[in-house]
């Protein structure tokens, strides 16, 4: 007999801008198998958010009451902007008590990479960057690549991920606690008790509408805080959607990037399939990971993290 997979939306920050292309995205996961709960959560519209601040904290802190049944996968409708409003109220004792030691997957990106961070941070909750209802699985053609390695990692106690990038001089073979996200939404929590305070880790980035001096600034930020100097290693993944302009004068990614392996002292690797595009992994968030080079094939192995075998 084939297992009900129970999946609960959560839109802790921008609402759906279509509720046509919403409404796509729970048919994809039904097909999926999944049985798919907390659908008010499409309708809710508040300023530029989905609900009040006030709707949205208890939409998460409902997770932790002992009554309501842990989903196997926690899915976050979209990002945008608004789930730093959330952090300063979230239960997170209970969130750890109900949730830790479960398989259930939380995942997301973008705007959700405050939350979860704070759940890292402040609950020590491994989660997922990977897709979210709307852009992913709402998609009129939902990626392969995507489904596949979603489905892979959350039913596997180990899951290994393979592309072409560029490490820099010499191999690279480290290994540490992966973590990271959305640079923006890293670099904007830097100060506060929300950003995990993790050495030897494998820190990962990417973004959207952001050129490449303005990117080099947020690594600046993470360098001369010294977060930086913390990692094994810093993993690009995709930066899309930004443009240069004349006055940039051949200022590229590749220039920037360039520049910052001179400045920062560890690996920079680039390739990562992640961020706003199609085609992406779903990474833990506090899970462990092993990164290799060799040439311009990387290798990241992942462990350590929630999933439920099937």
């Amino acid at each position: 007999m084939t297992q009900t997979k129970l999946l609960e939306l959560i839109a802790p920050s921008g609402y759906p801008a279509s509720l046509d292309v919403a409404a796509r995205g729970v048919e994809t996961l039904e097909r999926l198998g999944y049985t798919v709960g907390n659908r008010e959560a499409l309708a809710r519209q508040y300023l530029r958010f989905a609900g009040t601040d006030a709707e949205r904290i208890a939409e998460i802190n409902t997770l932790a009451r002992r009554d309501h049944p842990v989903p196997d996968v926690i899915l976050a409708v979209r990002g945008g902007y608004g789930a730093v409003h959330l952090l300063d109220q979230l239960d997170y004792e209970g969130l750890h008590r109900r949730l830790s030691g479960t398989p259930a997957a939380i995942v997301g990106h973008s705007d959700f990479t405050a939350l979860q961070l704070a759940l890292l941070a402040r609950a020590h909750l491994t989660t997922f960057s990977g897709p979210m209802l709307t852009a992913d699985f709402g998609a009129e053609t939902l990626s392969d690549f995507t489904l596949n390695h979603f489905q892979s990692i959350l039913s596997a106690p180990q899951h290994v991920a393979e592309w072409t990038g560029d490490g820099g001089a010499g191999d690279i073979d480290v290994a540490g606690t992966l973590w990271g996200g959305n640079l923006a939404m890293v670099c904007s929590l830097i100060g506060t008790p929300y950003l995990p305070e993790i050495d030897g880790g494998v820190l990962f980035v990417e973004d959207v509408n952001e050129p490449p001096y303005r990117v080099e600034r947020m690594l600046y930020q993470l360098h001369q805080t010294g977060i930086l100097g913390r990692q094994r290693a810093l993993v690009l993944g995709d930066f899309s959607e930004y443009r240069v302009s004349d006055y940039d004068n051949g200022y590229d990614m590749d220039t920037m990037i360039a520049s910052m392996r001179k400045v920062i002292g560890i690996p920079i690797v680039t390739g990562l399939p992640f961020g706003h595009c199609p085609d992406k992994l779903t990474l833990p968030v506090g899970g462990q990971a092993r990164l290799q080079t060799a040439g311009e094939r990387v290798t990241l192995t992942l462990t350590g993290y929630p999933y439920k075998a099937v």
